[in-house]
């Protein structure tokens, strides 16, 4: 979804809201600038109805737009409440509530931050499709939203236009996701390193979900990690990563799941798709020598990992965040 000039982006808020949600979302698409230090993207908050509207810290912030905002929003997002709401309890939305996204023009982004997914299942927007939510409220959220495809493992999930995030600070993965694909890795950098926050954090929030001790705590796969993002284009098998930590395969393959909540060909596989979105950002090498330093090996073979993952070429990626030379 390639952005060109100012992107209206529409925060709506209701009672109970987290000011770190709500400041995340500020923070880094409000840090978020061109080249020639042009802000991408115009930031404003908004809720069902004007006024003031509670926190759920001690304090109210002065919300004075109201759905309008929406009506005219790019990108529509949907941060937390911690004041439950009929969203949370009947698995229905509220009168003002359905009345200010019903403003959403078609073709319009729409995401949520951690249970404000529950907003979008309430709303029908997630029927059907992949979504997720903070680990510790997907039990009842598959009660409430039983057609909706939960996964609760992931930091957050992208359906084109509707995506969603696990808990508050996986709001900060989810924005630099939707900046990275709006305009590029490097925009997208540059507003994690001025925020000092990493630009893509591993795995899923399976590794934050609490589980029964039975054993001593696993020793890391970190040299492992690290040994293979130097080596990207050279042959990397299980094996070799286990060796490296000096274990067996199989319990190299639990250890990093836990440790990192992907196996460790999905996360190889990203983290090439990665390099190679990099490359194509800021060089001028052939699609073929990318692969090749990548560890993909052919252009077919980089081709189809980058398409399975934003969903275009090489060529079209490299020409829509790169631009002709």
């Amino acid at each position: 979804m390639a952005i060109d000039g100012s992107h209206l982006v529409a925060v709506l808020v209701r009672h109970g809201v987290m000011p770190l949600e709500l400041g995340i979302v500020h923070q880094l698409f409000g840090s978020a600038q061109s080249p020639d230090g042009r802000p991408l993207y115009d930031v404003v908050t908004c809720a069902p109805e004007p006024g003031d509207i509670r926190t759920d810290a001690d304090f109210t912030i002065r919300v004075p737009q109201g759905a309008d905002v929406v009506a005219r929003a790019g990108t529509v997002i949907v941060p937390a409440a911690h004041v439950p709401d009929e969203t949370e309890t009947e698995g229905r939305l509220g009168t003002a509530l359905a009345a200010a996204l019903s403003r959403i023009r078609p073709g319009t982004r729409i995401a949520s931050i951690c249970t404000g997914s529950f907003v979008l299942a309430a709303a029908g927007l997630l029927d059907g499709r992949r979504a997720t939510t903070h680990w510790r409220s997907a039990g009842h959220f598959r009660e409430l939203y039983p057609r909706v495809r939960l996964d609760p493992d992931v930091l957050y999930t992208d359906e084109g236009d509707i995506l969603t995030s696990a808990g508050e600070a996986a709001g900060i993965d989810l924005c630099l996701h939707m900046i990275r694909n709006d305009h590029g890795a490097a925009v997208a950098n540059d507003v994690a390193r001025r925020t000092i926050v990493p630009p893509y954090r591993d795995g899923g929030q399976a590794q934050y979900i609490p589980r029964p001790v039975a054993e001593p705590a696993s020793p890391s796969t970190s040299t492992a990690r690290a040994w293979a993002l130097r080596h990207l284009g050279e042959p990397i098998s299980l094996p070799d990563l286990a060796a490296l930590e000096s274990v067996s395969v199989r319990t190299f393959t639990r250890r990093f799941r836990e440790e990192v909540g992907v196996s460790p060909a999905q996360w190889l596989t990203r983290q090439r798709v990665d390099r190679a979105r990099q490359l194509l950002e800021t060089t001028d090498l052939p699609i073929e020598k990318i692969a090749a330093e990548v560890g993909f090996g052919t252009a077919v073979s980089l081709r189809q990992h980058l398409h399975a993952a934003v969903g275009v070429s090489p060529r079209a990626y490299r020409r829509t965040f790169r631009g002709p030379r």
